[in-house]
């Protein structure tokens, strides 16, 4: 998949839970989405996003919820 439309995706669910109360219920909201939704495929992809590409395009927020659970992603 294209890692644009990852990253827009992302960003996407990321709207979502930002007003979910409480910051890290957000962050762990985004990465429970990511975790339980997204095949291992994307997930992977999207990790190699975020080593090779700092996650370039991802919201402030995504990209945290992606650095403190990483674990998600595989």
């Amino acid at each position: 998949m294209d890692i644009d439309n990852l990253v827009h995706m992302a960003n996407r669910i990321g709207q979502f839970f930002a007003a979910t109360p409480g910051h890290a219920d957000a962050l762990e909201g985004i990465a429970t989405h990511v975790r339980k939704f997204w095949e291992p495929r994307m997930r992977h992809q999207l990790a190699r996003h975020l080593d090779d590409q700092a996650g370039r395009g991802l919201d402030p927020l995504v990209l945290e919820a992606l650095q403190v659970h990483r674990a998600v992603l595989g």
